[in-house]
């Protein structure tokens, strides 16, 4: 994923479509430098439906944003095979794209109130935040309510669906797995009926009270990612400090459980020059709203793109 997110990059490969159940489109596009959207729960039909059921999504990845309203146009097509899709409302995403934010409600949380950031891609975050408001837009600092405790409602969701996936796999066959997803998955099999069913009646409050932030919002921002990309081939960046994935990515997976559109975008590189991504979040079926402002960002501060020369065959 991370070389073909880098070759993308550089505009040597074609446009990538990526699935996203916690964060998998917009935790490499933020590493790595890209652009990627997680549109709204069923705004691209998916078959055949993901074991992790109603919180993974399909969406775009790409190196600019009017790649991903293209590519948005084309995929967001009727599926008669997937009985959760919206219905086709007919949108052009490159309509109105350049139209800009200017008198948006956006709110800017660093945090969510309760995640843990590394100063620098806090530093990066907010001025990249504060550029919306050089935009003509109204930003300033709200944290949603009622976020606490939402790694346990993702974790039930999740989980579980980690365990169904390889529920019919055999020993040998999980031999050669990733044995951070059998753990999870064997985490996830322990979970019991009630208890699921007590975290979907906790995650339906939780789209309640977003629907209602969103009142008062057209937008909120985010960090992607607390931190930048570390050593490849781990679960978590520290294995002392932190148990699963899930302690990592406290600002994706919530609107994943939420179904909301939530972008990333590249807004700086650190001092050792890895990439930065900034969390563009939307009320749900705001789709083209999240893009049209991620475009309005891209026109006053272009996308830093990694150096990619090794990578050029010669």
């Amino acid at each position: 994923m991370f070389i073909l997110g880098y070759w993308v990059a550089a505009g040597m490969g074609p446009l990538t479509i990526g699935t996203d159940g916690g964060g998998s489109i917009r935790i490499p596009c933020a590493f790595t430098g890209l652009f990627g959207l997680k549109p709204s729960f069923g705004r691209v039909p998916a078959w055949p439906l993901s074991p992790f059921g109603t919180v993974a999504h399909l969406g775009p990845m790409s190196r600019t944003v009017a790649d991903a309203a293209l590519l948005l146009n084309v995929i967001t097509q009727p599926d008669a095979r997937d009985w959760l899709a919206l219905p086709a409302d007919g949108c052009d995403y490159l309509r109105d794209l350049d139209a800009g934010v200017s008198g948006w409600r956006i709110a800017y949380s660093p945090d969510l109130g309760y995640a843990q950031v590394d100063a620098e891609v806090a530093a990066i975050v907010e001025r990249a935040a504060m550029r919306f408001a050089e935009l003509g837009a109204h930003v300033e600092r709200a944290d949603p309510p009622g976020l606490e405790g939402v790694d346990e409602v993702f974790r039930r969701h999740w989980f579980t669906g980690a365990a169904y996936l390889v529920r019919h796999f055999t020993p040998e066959q999980r031999a050669l797995m990733d044995r951070g997803l059998l753990d999870v998955a064997d985490e996830g099999a322990r979970i019991g009926m009630m208890d699921l069913l007590e975290a979907a009646q906790q995650r339906g409050l939780l789209g309640t009270r977003m629907n209602q932030f969103h009142q008062r919002y057209d937008l909120l921002l985010t960090p992607t990612l607390p931190l930048a990309a570390f050593e490849a081939g781990r679960e978590t960046s520290d294995v002392m400090k932190e148990k699963r994935w899930t302690a990592w990515t406290p600002f994706t997976y919530p609107f994943n459980l939420t179904q909301q559109p939530a972008a990333s975008i590249p807004s700086g590189l650190t001092s050792a020059g890895l990439p930065v991504g900034l969390h563009i979040v939307g009320p749900r079926y705001a789709d083209a709203r999240v893009l049209r402002a991620a475009r309005a960002f891209e026109s006053v501060q272009p996308f830093p793109m990694p150096d990619v020369s090794a990578l050029v065959p010669r």
